[in-house]
């Protein structure tokens, strides 16, 4: 059985996954660690638990969800999995960073591509990818099956949605996303978000406006 250890990380409050089972291999999803207080606590986590990261993933390239991943590279000499459309914002990290005033080391590019439906094992559990574009051109979610779960990054959120005005943002291709990916994975599916609380597809089909049925 999958455990999931939820971090909020950064002024942004961004949301950092560390998924493992009783195997102790671990995952860590969009490691948003940025001081060496938050970098600490995750280590001291992952130590505590006696887990063993075997994987790095990215939902997407932003940068409040990758400033810990050169740091999680360091510590634990783990490979990147991101979507190649998405690879850009890790090669221009640095740069995107200081234009919201933060500083942060620049993360390795030497990654591993994720596709739409590839599997990602750890331990005797799995994640399945599910291409979600329209947050960004190479935005991915992460669920699994068994336990019905979704990671879903910045394309969904526990009463609203990810934001489409960004370089690479699609309105419409979000809005296709969210209805004709995410939402189809069945109501009964716990929703691991980007940012803020954790809910459910069947609660925000029934309350968020985006995605309401009239």
């Amino acid at each position: 059985m999958i455990e999931i250890k939820i971090f909020y990380f950064n002024d942004l409050r961004e949301c950092t996954y560390v998924l493992w089972d009783q195997t102790k291999e671990c995952v860590i999803v969009d490691p948003g660690c940025h001081t060496d207080s938050e970098k600490s606590r995750l280590k001291k986590f992952i130590e505590e638990n006696e887990l063993k990261p075997v994987k790095l993933l990215n939902t997407h390239g932003h940068f409040d969800h990758i400033m810990g991943n050169a740091y999680v590279q360091a510590q634990w000499d783990v490979p990147c999995y991101i979507h190649p459309l998405d690879k850009p914002h890790l090669e221009r990290a640095q740069t995107y960073s200081e234009l919201f005033g933060y500083k942060i080391e620049q993360p390795s590019v030497d990654t591993i591509d994720l596709e739409d439906g590839q599997k990602i094992e750890f331990g005797d559990s799995y994640l399945f990818v599910l291409y979600t574009p329209g947050h960004t051109r190479g935005g991915v979610s992460f669920y699994n099956d068994l336990q019905k779960f979704v990671i879903t990054g910045d394309a969904l959120f526990a009463g609203s949605i990810g934001r489409t005005d960004l370089p690479g943002g699609d309105y419409d291709v979000l809005m296709e996303s969210l209805l004709g990916k995410i939402v189809k994975l069945g109501g009964d599916y716990d929703v691991y978000p980007g940012h803020g609380p954790a809910t459910t597809i069947v609660k925000e089909l029934q309350t968020n406006p985006f995605l309401r049925y009239e």
